[in-house]
């Protein structure tokens, strides 16, 4: 049970850190960029959970170093997918699944 806790406190951080990082940015909220936000934090929490050592009851300073670790993973790996191009990784950048052009981009003759 301890370490489902330290899990969603780890979910937690990302998910404020993703918060923080959208109201700081003044841009229109875009849902894939805090869905992938979303699945870099739960990552980061099952792995934090997983090699997390427990040696009796959680303290508040255990939930305070997930939270951390939960925000510094999304926050870490946000910084690092936005310089290779995609900003919403794990998710896919493209999400037009109607298979037309998008009309903003020319077309090749």
């Amino acid at each position: 049970m301890e370490r489902l806790i330290i899990a969603l406190v780890a979910l937690l951080g990302g998910m404020v850190a993703a918060l923080v990082g959208w109201l700081d940015s003044k841009e229109s909220f875009d849902a894939r960029k805090f869905g992938g936000s979303a699945v870099r934090s739960l990552i980061a929490g099952i792995v934090f959970a997983a090699g997390y050592h427990l040696s009796g009851a959680v303290s508040i300073l255990d939930l305070f170093y997930a939270f951390l670790g939960g925000a510094g993973v999304d926050v870490l790996s946000n910084r690092i997918a936005g310089s290779l191009g995609n900003g919403s990784f794990p998710l896919s950048q493209n999400t037009d699944t109607t298979g037309e052009d998008d009309p903003q981009e020319p077309k090749e003759s």
